[in-house]
């Protein structure tokens, strides 16, 4: 028993069963939004590229080849390229596979041990299957920040703000990858790369269409990305997307209050605590400091963003994983508890798991997904401006300069 035991184990922590696991998440995920009438998303990205060749609007809507609008960015016509070019069902199957493969390897080239890597693969594996029945690219953002991070502890500060600009002119959530530039050793690469990129990428899609056409996608882009963002606060009235977006902290406080207010009064004071930490220089020399601003950023993305949905939750359950994982103390019942909590409601609520009659009625319209991701942030917060993460425990936790 002890020895079956003991096999078992092995092959759980497997990074060639947990690769094939994550890989045929993929395929799933493909497989099941193969038709037509189940891919939209894909479909609209697809149309970001032919829109961009052809240099048709890219955020007016086209009723006869999807619903809704694109709302990701001119540069990301070259990025889903590859996966328009080809037979629909190729194209679906690779980006789906892609994303969690590219996932998956932002994952093991992190600053995680190994036994925290594998915690992240299976806790996250029912929340990466969700992004992907979506085919959101909210896969790709959270390996882009975990790039992020990675690069900046190992000085390559041209690949972090490549992965930066990527996330910040696809979707704009690349940009909160900021956060880590305080823990570079070389800030002055590392402002001038950023600088670079931006150049670069900004006409980078220009390759295919013309400048005077991007140029115009870019005010478009903006003057959706605001009016989405009205929708998202005021749109409860506008059918079932009412309760699709703003899953957040910020959607939790609304829809509780139904006020007419600027999220501004959450955002600054949430900022605020997020950027309180930046201030104990006394812990700047341990890596598990660094990790908690990674787990920070990851959950800050989410909750204080208004476009949050259901599928960017990918982002928010690694930054709890690496909250739980990489502290040099070890973890209460309490801070079990709050996991167990954000694996049920965060990860299981959008399933059949959960009654749908919860789902429907508590979860959904009171955005609860966001909950436990919240408690937690805030437990983090506290922690990273009360307790000592220079101290090992059993493992050496100091960053080597």
């Amino acid at each position: 028993m002890r020895r079956h035991k003991q096999n078992i184990l092995l092959w759980a922590t497997d990074h060639r069963v947990l690769l094939g696991l994550w890989l045929l998440l993929g395929v799933i995920a493909a497989l099941t939004k193969l038709p037509l009438h189940r891919c939209n998303n894909f479909l609209i990205f697809k149309g970001v590229f032919w829109h961009a060749l052809h240099q048709t609007p890219m955020y007016a809507p086209y009723p006869a080849e999807y619903y809704d609008v694109n709302h990701y960015g001119p540069l990301f016509s070259l990025i889903i390229a590859p996966f328009a070019v080809v037979p629909h069902w190729l194209g679906l199957l690779a980006w789906c596979v892609g994303l969690s493969l590219f996932c998956f390897w932002a994952v093991s080239k992190s600053t995680l041990t190994r036994r925290q890597q594998v915690f992240i693969y299976w806790f996250c594996a029912h929340e990466l299957l969700t992004a992907l029945f979506m085919q959101q690219f909210n896969v790709g953002i959270a390996a882009m920040l975990l790039l992020t991070f990675y690069c900046v502890e190992k000085e390559k500060d041209w690949l972090a703000t490549l992965c930066i600009v990527l996330g910040m002119y696809i979707k704009l959530y690349g940009i909160v990858g900021l956060a880590f530039f305080f823990f570079s050793r070389h800030k002055g690469r590392f402002a001038l790369s950023f600088f670079v990129w931006s150049i670069m990428l900004f006409v980078a899609p220009m390759l295919i269409s013309s400048p005077a056409y991007i140029i115009e996608q870019y005010k478009d882009w903006y003057i959706e990305l605001v009016h989405k963002n009205a929708v998202n606060n005021f749109g409860y009235g506008e059918g079932i997307r009412s309760n699709l977006t703003n899953i957040s902290l910020l959607g939790i406080v609304r829809r509780i209050t139904l006020g007419s207010y600027s999220d501004l009064w959450l955002i600054i004071p949430g900022l605020m605590l997020f950027c309180a930490p930046y201030l104990r220089l006394d812990q700047w020399r341990s890596l598990s400091f660094h990790q908690m601003f990674l787990a920070s950023t990851m959950m800050f993305m989410c909750l204080f963003s208004t476009g949050t949905e259901s599928s960017g939750y990918i982002t928010a359950l690694i930054g709890c994983c690496v909250w739980y994982c990489c502290v040099p103390w070890k973890r209460s019942r309490l801070d079990i508890s709050l996991m167990v909590f954000a694996f049920i409601l965060t990860s299981l609520s959008p399933s059949d798991l959960v009654p749908a009659w919860i789902r429907n009625e508590w979860i959904k319209p009171f955005a609860l997904k966001a909950l436990p991701v919240s408690i937690i942030w805030f437990k983090l917060s506290y922690e990273m401006l009360t307790r000592n993460y220079t101290q090992g425990y059993g493992t050496e936790n100091i960053r080597r300069h």
